[in-house]
C-alpha cells in the first residue's frame, strides 16, 4: 500500500463519502473506490461499510485508522523537517478547539501565527472536550485545546485560569450581590449542558453536591444563556463563554471561587513535527499565563 492509499483512506474515513474525498484528493470516485478495493483485498478484511446513507467504518477499520494517521503523520512530519533543513518554515498543523476557544483565542491566533509562519497551513478542528480529546488520542489533530480536567492521560500544558460564574436573568437576584453562594443555588431551576460539553462544571455540581433540578438539556453556550435570559432558569458558565455573550443575564462569582484551567494538549509533546513544534510554542508563548 502506498502513503496515496492512505490519505484516500483517512479521507474517505472523516468525510464519509466517496464523491466528496474525490474532490478533496483531485481525483475519481471511481479512483477512489478503486483505491479502497485493492486495499480491502491486500488486507484480506473490509475496512469501509458501503450504505445508501452513507460510508462508515467497519471494526476493523476503526482499528487501523489511528496507526495509518500516525504513518500519514510521521511522513509529514519528515516532508517538515527536510523544509526546515532548507531554511524553510512550512508544514501543515491539525488544531482541535472547543467553542470558547474558538471565539475568544483562535481568530488572534490565526492572525498572529499566519503573520509570522505564512508557509504554515493551519486545519482547524471544532468540537466538544471528547471531541478533542478523540481526535488527539487518534491522530486526527497534531494539537487540541482541553481542560485539565477533561484530558484524562494526555499531557497537557496548563494556559489559562478560567474562573467559573453563575449567570442569572437580569435583575433576578436584586441590587447589591456581590457573588453567589453554594448553598443558594440550590433552590435555583438550573439550565444545563450535556457532560461533554462542560465536564467541568459537571464536575463542581458533583463536588458540592448540587444536585439541580433541570428540564433544559442543550449543547451549545449561546443556547443555554438564551434560557437564562428568558428566566428559564440560572446556569454555571466559564468567564471566557460569558466575554462573547450577546444576551443581557448578571454574572456573579462563585463563593467559593471555582475555575476550569485551560490548557494545550498533544499526545508527545518530544517529538513533534517542525511545523507542530512552532505552533505549539507560539500558542504557549502568547497565551500561558499560570
Amino acid at each position: 500500500m502506498t502513503l496515496m492509499t492512505y490519505q484516500v483512506f483517512q479521507t474517505v474515513a472523516s468525510i464519509g463519502s466517496f464523491y466528496k474525498a474525490a474532490d478533496i484528493l483531485g481525483l475519481t470516485p471511481s479512483a477512489i473506490s478503486h483505491a479502497i478495493s485493492s486495499m480491502e483485498q491486500e488486507l484480506g478484511f473490509s475496512v469501509l461499510t458501503r450504505r445508501k446513507s452513507g460510508i462508515t467504518l467497519t471494526n476493523y477499520g476503526e482499528h487501523l485508522l489511528p496507526y495509518i494517521n500516525a504513518v500519514l503523520n510521521s511522513d509529514e512530519s519528515l516532508q517538515q523537517a527536510i523544509a526546515e533543513l532548507n531554511g524553510l518554515k512550512r508544514g501543515k498543523v491539525k488544531l482541535g478547539v472547543f467553542s470558547s476557544v474558538c471565539t475568544s483565542w483562535l481568530p488572534n491566533i490565526l492572525h498572529s501565527f499566519g503573520k509570522q509562519y505564512p508557509e504554515i497551513t493551519i486545519e482547524v478542528f471544532q468540537g466538544t472536550y471528547d471531541d478533542v480529546f478523540y481526535w488527539i488520542k487518534n491522530g486526527i489533530v497534531d494539537l487540541g485545546f482541553l481542560s485539565v480536567s477533561s484530558a484524562k492521560d494526555i499531557p497537557i500544558e496548563p494556559l489559562y485560569r478560567d474562573p467559573l460564574l453563575c449567570v442569572l436573568p437580569k435583575g433576578m437576584a436584586g441590587d447589591g450581590k456581590k457573588s453567589m453562594k453554594i448553598e443558594e443555588m440550590r433552590s435555583y431551576q438550573f439550565v444545563t449542558q450535556r457532560e461533554s460539553t462542560d465536564a467541568d462544571i459537571q464536575n463542581f455540581l458533583k463536588e458540592n453536591s448540587l444536585n439541580i433540578q433541570s428540564n433544559y438539556h442543550v449543547v451549545d453556550d449561546l443556547s443555554t444563556v438564551a434560557l437564562v435570559a428568558k428566566g428559564f432558569g440560572i446556569c454555571l458558565m466559564p468567564e471566557l463563554v460569558m466575554r462573547d455573550i450577546p444576551y443581557e443575564v448578571d454574572c456573579y462569582p462563585l463563593d467559593p471561587a471555582a475555575c476550569r484551567i485551560i490548557g494545550l494538549a498533544a499526545l508527545n509533546s518530544d517529538f513533534m513535527a517542525p511545523a507542530v513544534r512552532t505552533m505549539y510554542n507560539h500558542i504557549v508563548k502568547k497565551y500561558k499565563t499560570i
